[in-house]
């Protein structure tokens, strides 16, 4: 009896055989790809592991000018270069599967994963290998939650399988074809090549960003005063009114305040109490790691994914904020307390151990929480996320901060002022999760009818201020609560949108870019932008999941809507093409040409490659090359004028974007003519580059044959 086992990762795999067999044999296929051999229950196992996924979609027929018609694909054939590695995985999965007489699905439980496994036993197992494979569902990766999975495995999810299928060809319909409609305008409009993305979550995400930088912007600031009493004793009092737009309203409080005293008008004590905070998801983890340790949601969901395959946390793509008490807390317990720390914490535990839990469930996984194992080796970023999940864990069990209050209020010549404090009177759970600070502010000894002097009446002139900018964190949550995208691709999103240039900062900004590429497909195809529209389109999706809609009726609508959005770019091609090349252009402007032309940053397809160059190519053929991973400086060389560039490694080197600065400026500017170019006839120039002579076509950019100058002779010869 032969069974093989497909998990996700390398990392899953070895802990599934050691969990099913202590004495399972790693070995390797290739030299290359990890695999395990082990025999449990009288069944000879092979685990075999993918590289998340495998396969991907591609259009049938890549020359079509829309793909509509796709199939799956090993990764390997779609990306020859980056992808080539997946040869290997997928070579030895239909190595050890060949023949076996049952499989295991035993990929992460959701949808991606679900995904992964799916293409995995379809088409390298083959498609019979469907009708013998069962599925293990774990939220760790600890012993007893993996052997709990393999003895009580379920039959595949189809459902969850045409939602993963469904939500990819949707992607791909978006994603590709709009993205590819809107390079075709540019070059179409001004025949540049212009590298742009679009997409399903993408466009509406960057439209929500869009909204607000053009509140921000619009936004006129409104004079107010704060007037305030500085009392006896270091005692700070406001005047009631809060803020006041009245001017003379302002200035009457002053005049009839100053130089009188005060006296205690009311005193209320109240108590209150702050609950623990809720067992975490992964959007909670990710806000609270930004605001804690500024860690962008990217970085913190790559750690928890990270910290789960090693076996030290649950699966961290969930949306629950529930821990059902099969979790067996006491014993998750007992193993964190072989750390000094936590033991300190969980010895002060309640017999009774009740999480405090929030409303958002699922039901795939629990909340993120620690399974108990202790972390060997943990660089500082994955210790910090790691004792995050810990002590949120550990503090959702103890009982709610209990707090007292003291509200006075002060009456001076008949105006009021009012002063709070506020103090612990029992820390609770704040006393076990050091990520937040606690009150405990002494209260003044004052009573009602106390006389209190008065030291002096001020007041602060303010504006009001526009709305706040987004940072990564509170993105991701408006991103949820508007259901824009899945718990596991709002991170990616936001990265996606960073690397195209469309945002920037911490404090997220919009790029004229970005902003220009809203309003221009607002202008033209509103459906683009509309997360209504993406809503809707999510809803169902999950639909699939819920067997209350099919996969076929599903990307049937979404075809439509891309052919819908498509034509209306078709109609106005060129206006949007150029609309956005324009913005283009001044979103990359680095420095001004001798020649009084823009120099742009421009990206080159044929070298794959980014370089400067004028905006008034052709007449002026000013160009310089790019360092790999160069970035521009915010100050110009002193020499010349041009933008400083910071490249390399560790120290970074800081130079002048030209790298003949100081040199004879003719070589570059009016080169020698040399002959003529072998690939397209125009003249063959000597320049001076940055490590040395060499000959150059004048036709840079677009033809960009470069040789040695020792080469020459024989250039021209074979001409």
């Amino acid at each position: 009896m032969h069974e093989v086992i497909i998990c996700e990762k390398p990392t899953s795999a070895q802990k599934i055989a050691q969990a099913l067999d202590s004495k399972a044999k790693m070995q390797k296929y290739n030299k290359k790809v990890k695999y395990w051999e082990l025999n449990h229950d009288g069944k000879d196992i092979t685990i075999v592991s993918a590289v998340g996924h495998l396969y991907s979609l591609t259009p049938d027929n890549p020359k079509d000018k829309v793909y509509f018609d796709l199939h799956w694909a090993p990764l390997y054939e779609i990306d020859k270069k980056s992808k080539a590695y997946t040869r290997d995985y997928v070579n030895a999965i239909k190595k050890f599967a060949k023949g076996a007489d049952s499989y295991i699905h035993a990929c992460d439980y959701d949808i991606e994963g679900t995904l992964i496994g799916y293409t995995a036993l379809k088409y390298a197992c083959g498609e019979d290998s469907l009708n013998k494979a069962s599925r293990m569902k774990f939220s760790t990766l600890t012993k007893k939650d993996l052997l709990d999975a393999y003895e009580n495995r379920i039959d595949i999810d189809m459902h969850q399988v045409d939602s993963g299928i469904a939500r990819h060809v949707l992607d791909y319909y978006f994603g590709v074809n709009i993205s590819k409609a809107l390079i075709s305008s540019v070059s179409k409009a001004k025949s540049r090549y212009l590298k742009l993305s679009a997409g399903r979550v993408q466009t509406p995400t960057l439209s929500i960003l869009v909204d607000r930088e053009k509140e921000i912007k619009d936004f006129v600031p409104e004079p107010f005063w704060i007037l305030k009493a500085l009392l006896e004793n270091d005692i700070v009092a406001e005047h009631v009114d809060g803020k006041i737009f009245d001017p003379e309203r302002a200035e009457e409080i002053l005049s009839k305040c100053r130089g009188k005293d005060g006296s205690v008008d009311k005193i209320k004590l109240s108590n209150s109490t702050t609950k623990p905070l809720v067992p975490f998801n992964l959007g909670g983890l990710q806000a609270e790691a930004y605001n804690v340790f500024n860690f962008s949601p990217k970085k913190t969901q790559t750690i928890a994914q990270n910290l789960y395959t090693a076996g030290y946390t649950s699966y961290p793509r969930t949306s629950s904020q529930k821990l059902p008490e099969s979790l067996d807390f006491k014993n998750i317990f007992n193993g964190l307390k072989n750390n000094k720390e936590f033991k300190v914490h969980i010895d002060q535990l309640p017999s009774k151990l009740k999480p405090n839990e929030g409303k958002k469930e699922d039901a795939a996984h629990p909340a993120i929480h620690p399974t108990g194992i202790l972390p060997d080796k943990l660089d500082k970023d994955e210790l910090k996320v790691y004792q995050l999940i810990v002590y949120r864990f550990i503090s959702v069990f103890f009982e709610a901060a209990k707090f007292e209050s003291m509200n006075t209020t002060v009456n001076i010549a008949d105006e009021l002022f009012s002063f709070k404090r506020r103090r612990v009177t029992h820390k609770g759970w704040m006393e076990h999760y050091p990520y937040r600070s606690i009150d405990n502010e002494e209260f003044p000894d004052v009573k009602e009818g106390d006389t209190i002097a008065v030291e002096d009446i001020i007041s602060e002139e303010k504006e009001t201020k526009p709305p706040a900018r987004y940072n990564q964190a509170s993105l991701i949550k408006e991103l949820e609560k508007r259901e824009l995208g899945t718990k596991a691709t709002r991170a990616d999103i936001i990265a996606k949108l960073e690397d195209r240039k469309y945002i920037s900062g911490t404090k997220i900004e919009v790029t004229q870019l970005g902003e220009n590429i809203i309003d221009t497909l607002k202008e033209y195809c509103a459906n683009l932008t509309s997360e209504e529209l993406t809503r809707e389109m999510e809803l169902k999706l999950e639909g699939i999941d819920e067997d209350k809609s099919s996969k076929e009726e599903v990307i049937d609508e979404g075809k439509k809507e891309v052919i819908t959005i498509l034509d209306d770019i078709g109609k106005h091609e060129k206006e949007i093409g150029s609309k956005l090349y324009d913005s283009y252009q001044e979103t990359n402007i680095v420095g001004k040409c001798s020649c009084g032309g823009n120099l742009i940053k421009r990206y080159s397809p044929k070298t794959k490659s980014h370089f400067v160059g004028c905006t008034n190519y052709p007449e002026c053929t000013v160009a310089y090359s790019l360092p790999k991973g160069a970035r521009f400086l915010k100050k110009t060389c002193e020499k010349c004028g041009l933008p400083m560039i910071s490249f390399g490694r560790k120290p970074p080197t800081h130079a002048c974007l030209d790298p003949n600065c100081g040199k004879d400026k003719t070589k570059t500017h009016n080169p020698e003519v040399v002959g003529k170019c072998p690939e397209c006839g125009k003249d063959l120039v000597k320049r001076s580059g940055r490590y040395g002579d060499f000959i150059g076509c004048k036709g840079f950019p677009k033809c960009r044959f470069t040789a040695s100058v020792d080469e020459l002779d024989s250039i021209l010869k074979n001409s």
